[in-house]
């Protein structure tokens, strides 16, 4: 589908809502209940690698606009009492049930002690990380920035999960991911680098999956 140029409207917002428009994934969102079409991708990963499971204890850094957290809360259980999840942004996030919604930065100073708090014996079975920063333009920029999110990401996964816990952190390709799955293989005791059809082809996003948390040392 072409959309008819709006006066005012730049080529690039236009590129995005005519992406939007033909974007089966979008569709298929509306049409399920899903908050966005990330939440197909943690669909696709979680159906591969079978990392939710009812019960366990989940977070999810940069839960907006919610697909994820849905995702989570529906896998675990967490509307029937069984699971926790708690779901952190500094956007708003409508409510959804069986999650808990924290409305601030990951990166402020307190925002790790106020989730651990949260948490059912302050562990977690699996941090998630979906989060991304606003982009510039600039690829390499950007990369380093999303790598900086994902790195503090996996930091704090290493103080909240139990033994056997896994963390899932979006990541771009540019490089300096090596230095981050390196960190993880020394923490985990599977690393690896997944791409679910519900990334656009043309995009660099990758997940990283790492499984088999080693515990503290």
């Amino acid at each position: 589908m072409r959309l008819k140029t709006a006066r005012g409207r730049s080529a690039s917002s236009q590129r995005w809502l005519e992406r939007q428009l033909n974007d089966p994934y979008v569709a298929a969102a509306k049409r399920e209940g899903w908050r966005s079409r990330a939440a197909f991708k943690l669909i696709e990963i979680d159906d591969k690698y079978h990392i939710l499971k009812p019960g366990q204890r989940i977070v999810d850094l940069g839960a907006a606009p919610g697909g994820w957290t849905q995702v989570a809360a529906q896998r675990v259980k967490a509307v029937e009492g069984r699971g926790q999840v708690i779901g952190i942004d500094y956007l708003p996030v409508d409510p959804i049930p069986g999650a808990t919604i924290l409305e601030l930065d990951f990166l402020a100073d307190d925002a790790p002690d106020k989730l651990k708090a949260l948490l059912r014996d302050g562990g977690a079975d699996v941090v998630l990380s979906d989060m991304a920063a606003p982009t510039t333009g600039h690829a390499s920029t950007d990369h380093l920035r999303i790598m900086a999110l994902a790195e503090a990401a996996a930091q704090f996964a290493t103080e909240v999960l139990a033994p056997g816990g896994a963390f899932i952190a979006k990541v771009f390709q540019g490089g300096t991911e090596r230095a981050l799955l390196d960190m993880l293989k020394r923490d985990f005791a599977i690393v690896r680098h997944v791409k679910p059809k519900a990334s656009r082809a043309d995009s660099s996003e990758l997940y990283v999956l790492a499984t088999g948390f080693r515990g503290q040392s």
